[in-house]
């Protein structure tokens, strides 16, 4: 076999392979477990984009501006899963949980935030999602109880 057949031979075994390997799946951003459609849904940054996005700015606890922030409404995001229940447990990369009412997506416009002053949010800046308040459209929300409630890293809610 000469080298023109080799390189061809070759070539076409990749192509073989590379069509037989499925596409890279998606990255999934957020999981909802618990009391929501089939136990487990789990949300990429398709299933974001599919939704309705809202912004405002506020100021943070954590930030020296008053940051404008860009993503999904938590209660879209639950309504979209299917959850019935009257609190989440969200839990972000760095272990913290929190509990957190479900009542809150409903009385205030709770953002899954995914952008912060136009930029994406990394795993090193609080993101890829992060809960947002809208602290300063309600004075209720700069109490530090509330600020318990902004999980940057978010990655999982369980409804229960």
């Amino acid at each position: 076999m000469n080298l023109r057949h080799r390189i061809a031979r070759t070539a076409l075994i990749a192509a073989l392979l590379l069509s037989s390997v499925p596409a890279a799946a998606e990255n999934v951003l957020l999981t909802l477990t618990g009391a929501v459609t089939d136990g487990r849904v789990e949300l990429t940054r398709t299933d974001f984009d599919a939704m309705d996005w809202h912004e405002f700015a506020t100021s943070t606890s954590v930030t020296d501006h008053q940051p404008e922030f860009r993503g999904v409404l938590m209660r879209d995001i639950l309504s979209h899963a299917g959850a019935e229940g009257s609190q989440v447990r969200a839990a972000a990369l760095n272990d913290y949980v929190v509990d957190i009412p479900i009542e809150d997506f409903y009385q205030f416009d709770v953002l899954a935030a995914l952008y912060m002053d136009g930029v994406p949010l990394s795993r090193r800046d609080k993101g890829p999602v992060w809960i947002v308040y809208p602290r300063d459209d309600h004075g209720v929300l700069a109490d530090i109880r509330y600020d318990m409630r902004w999980v940057w890293q978010l990655v999982a809610l369980h409804v229960q």
